[in-house]
């Protein structure tokens, strides 16, 4: 019955700007054949949280047992809950992006390499802009 609630329940617009929470409680009737015949809010909320619980009883059908072909009328209870959603987390900031300009960028090594680094500057001498390197093994 829980997932049927929960599947089938909208929590009304007023309700959601007047920040209603609470639980109404609805008396139904079912009749011999498992059908929800008669609902009644016995205790309400208001903001249209009543009326929705209504419907959704409303929707319900259930299985009755048939001993010795009796018919009978069944009155229940029913907690119907609402509670507010939970807001939805800000979004996270974006990265600024890296302005574009100057970068220096060192290298450190650790342990031993077998090979040979070689740096190669640029041949007019200018050291901005870049550079490359290769290993040589």
């Amino acid at each position: 019955m829980k997932k049927f609630v929960a599947k089938h329940l909208k929590y009304p617009p007023k309700a959601l700007k007047a920040k209603a929470e609470g639980t109404v409680i609805v008396r139904y009737t079912l009749n011999y054949t498992g059908k929800v015949t008669d609902v009644k809010v016995k205790k309400g909320i208001g903001h249209g949280c009543d009326e929705e619980a209504m419907r959704v009883v409303k929707l319900m059908k259930f299985t009755v047992p048939q001993s010795s072909k009796k018919k009978v009328r069944i009155h229940q209870d029913v907690n119907i809950h609402f509670k507010l959603p939970k807001p939805k987390p800000a979004p996270k900031p974006k990265p600024k992006p890296v302005p574009m300009g100057k970068t220096i960028i060192t290298y450190t090594q650790t342990g031993s390499v077998s090979g040979k680094v070689v740096q190669k500057k640029p041949e007019d001498g200018n050291t901005e802009g870049s550079y490359g390197y290769t290993i040589e093994w």
